[in-house]
């Protein structure tokens, strides 16, 4: 893939990176507003629906809603990216962002031990937190 670098308010940013990186940087938009059990499953040797699922979850459907609105505005400043696909709950119960190669599930916690997208997809390669963390480290709200 190639890399589109331009400046953005004084800020360099990448348009287009790998979908590894872009599934990490959405982790850590999850994480900096206290998404819980962020879980990054590398499906592309499983599937062709995408390379990259995210999934998180939440205590509050009120709290699904704001980090559904939080990570498309953050995508969009970072990426120039808008989602080719939204799937939302009227309940706030389970979100979907699609985009493209990465596909964030945004649950509520009942939901997300109802259907256990992790075990259904126990075949795909789970990134550790420490990867995902480091390769965001840059996007983060709280720079380590």
């Amino acid at each position: 893939m190639c890399y589109n670098a331009f400046i953005h308010y004084g800020v360099f940013r990448l348009k287009d990176t790998k979908s590894d990186k872009f599934a990490c940087v959405i982790a850590r938009i999850l994480d900096d507003k206290q998404a819980k059990d962020i879980k990054i499953l590398n499906i592309s040797n499983v599937s062709v629906l995408a390379d990259y699922f995210v999934i998180c979850s939440s205590d509050s459907p009120t709290h699904v809603k704001s980090l559904t609105g939080y990570v498309r505005e953050k995508v969009k400043d970072f990426f120039e990216r808008i989602p080719i696909g939204e799937e939302n709950d009227t309940r706030n119960r389970w979100n979907l962002l699609d985009y493209g190669d990465v596909i964030v599930h945004i649950l509520h916690k009942d939901e997300r031990e109802t259907y256990a997208l992790e075990r259904f997809w126990n075949h795909a390669f789970c990134l550790e937190e420490s990867e995902w963390k480091e390769k965001s480290n840059e996007y983060s709200d709280y720079k380590s």
